[in-house]
């Protein structure tokens, strides 16, 4: 008996090619994978002896030189047996690859919620003042109506032959007895004989839903507003997902938001500005609100109104209303004007400037 030929590998062959040839002739011929095969245990102590000989230097050198012909000590146990699967591993006493092919789990077919549909919505500012309702339409998939998510055909189903409808299948391995899922029908104790001919086999189909989706008062830019139960529908069994409409707040061409306040640039004339007037601002909300700009109001000069913004969404206070002062100058196109400029220049007794800049006159 040539130990080389027993494990399939030359006679220049290195410790790793010895110990993985090894490895795999004892999956295939241990007396626990085969129980009850005498040929195989005969056979699977030839290749111990012919590991247990080459594995070791000096044993290997003597066996070379003709000086050992018998069998060693072959033991059909589990010594230098190493069942892990990666091929490189140094030699263990670990079950994994042996008992992997029956250690394994079920599949997962616990109910679980589907997935959310994200739909953008874009709201005004005088959607924000006083609150709006969205229209959007919602893409997303249900369970197939025709078969009712299963995938199959009605009357489709018959008991699985391989397990004969028990979903489960059993592995000797020795004296110990394995139980597994059914590869056959992937645990389910069911084969399909049809698919759902609506939805492909898919269990579900596309959908579409226009929903009004109430946006409450001083909403925020960014904020998102839920439906429940109609985003994608769950996974055997489970509950749907709900629809998540994000919200985004259009820019305004007279108002600018900051947080629960409004800001706004009122532009009034030179002699509005020095001898005070007043200035009606169209609000968001429909309701008027008439700005006080008293006399010498300058340029850049603020007024705050308060609770006169846009209403918390968190239900506190309303925001303030935040009046910017700009003074225009006009356009001075005739002599009339300018002769009354100049007449209004001479009559101002205080500068404009301080004692830095003095005012000197123009000749005429």
């Amino acid at each position: 008996m040539d130990f080389y030929v027993v494990l399939g590998v030359r006679r220049e062959a290195n410790d790793g090619d010895i110990r993985r040839a090894y490895r795999r002739l004892a999956r295939q011929y241990h007396p626990d994978i085969n129980p009850g095969d005498r040929e195989a245990a005969a056979r699977f102590r030839d290749i111990a002896a012919a590991y247990e000989t080459l594995v070791d230097p000096a044993r290997r050198q003597r066996y070379d030189a003709g000086e050992l012909t018998a069998p060693g000590s072959a033991d059909a146990g589990f010594a230098g047996f190493d069942f892990s699967p990666q091929v490189h591993a140094e030699p263990s006493t670990t079950f994994g690859d042996l008992f992997a092919n029956v250690i394994v789990g079920a599949p997962d077919r616990r109910p679980r919620r589907g997935a959310d549909v994200h739909v953008p919505a874009t709201v005004t500012l005088e959607d924000v003042a006083r609150g709006t309702t969205a229209r959007v339409t919602v893409a997303r998939h249900v369970p197939c109506r025709v078969c009712a998510g299963a995938g199959v055909a009605r009357g489709a189903r018959a008991a699985c032959p391989a397990c004969e409808g028990r979903g489960t299948t059993r592995v000797a391995r020795g004296h110990m007895v394995f139980t597994r899922p059914c590869e056959r029908c992937d645990g389910t104790g069911q084969r399909v004989r049809q698919v759902c001919l609506a939805c492909d086999g898919a269990g579900s189909e596309p959908r579409s839903d226009v929903l009004d989706v109430p946006v409450p008062a001083g909403v925020l830019d960014g904020a998102v507003v839920c439906v429940e139960g109609m985003g994608h529908g769950g996974l055997f069994g489970g509950p749907p997902g709900d629809a998540c409409i994000a919200i985004a707040v259009a820019p305004h061409a007279l108002y600018r938001r900051d947080g629960d306040d409004l800001f706004v640039e009122v532009p009034v004339a030179v002699h509005e500005a020095a001898l005070g007037t007043r200035v009606t601002l169209p609000m968001l909300d429909g309701a008027p609100v008439r700005l006080k700009v008293p006399p010498g109001t300058q340029s850049g000069q603020r007024f705050r109104l308060r609770e006169r913004g846009l209403p918390s969404a968190r239900g506190g206070a309303r925001g303030d209303l935040v009046a910017e002062v700009r003074v225009m100058l006009p356009r001075v196109l005739d002599e009339r004007s300018k002769e009354l400029l100049r007449e209004f220049g001479r009559l101002q007794t205080d500068s404009v400037r301080d004692a830095r800049f003095p005012v000197h006159e123009e000749p005429q």
